[in-house]
């Protein structure tokens, strides 16, 4: 029983590493040129990148508080990581004052808040940019 095992596995090895011993192995090309998936407008219009988009406004200058991930925040000082988590957990706003309506803001938080107004701007949430956790850890560490 156990040679018939050691032979199986044998030969499943074989067969696993067919590929790599030096047999050749025929490769599909695809005419690029005939692809039509532009000529169609409602097509384009479908795969259209939002975020891309979004990054030709405002959003792509400023800090928008509505879609903004935890990091941007850095580089302000004494915005990260408390008042920028305080951001991200009471989002949406519908305007930049909204900010100071958070719950549990110090005097100084306000101040500091008030300080940037300059450096932020809101717009409607993009999925792509709030889902999952993302927003506030995503994944970029120094």
């Amino acid at each position: 029983m156990k040679r018939l095992v050691g032979v199986f596995v044998v030969l499943g090895l074989l067969i696993g590493c067919w590929g790599w011993i030096g047999l050749p192995q025929s490769a599909i090309a695809v005419n690029l040129n005939s692809l039509t998936l532009n000529s169609s407008p409602l097509l384009a219009e479908e795969f259209r990148n939002l975020v891309d988009d979004k990054m030709g406004t405002e959003f792509g200058k400023k800090i928008d508080l509505n879609n903004t991930n935890v990091r941007a925040f850095l580089q302000y000082p004494g915005m990260y990581p408390t008042l920028a988590r305080m951001v991200l957990k009471y989002a949406p706003f519908e305007k930049i004052e909204d900010v100071l309506d958070m719950p549990d803001l110090t005097d100084s938080q306000k101040d500091i808040l008030q300080a940037n107004f300059d450096k932020f701007t809101v717009s409607d949430p993009t999925d792509a940019l709030v889902e999952g956790g993302d927003r506030f850890n995503n994944g970029i560490y120094r």
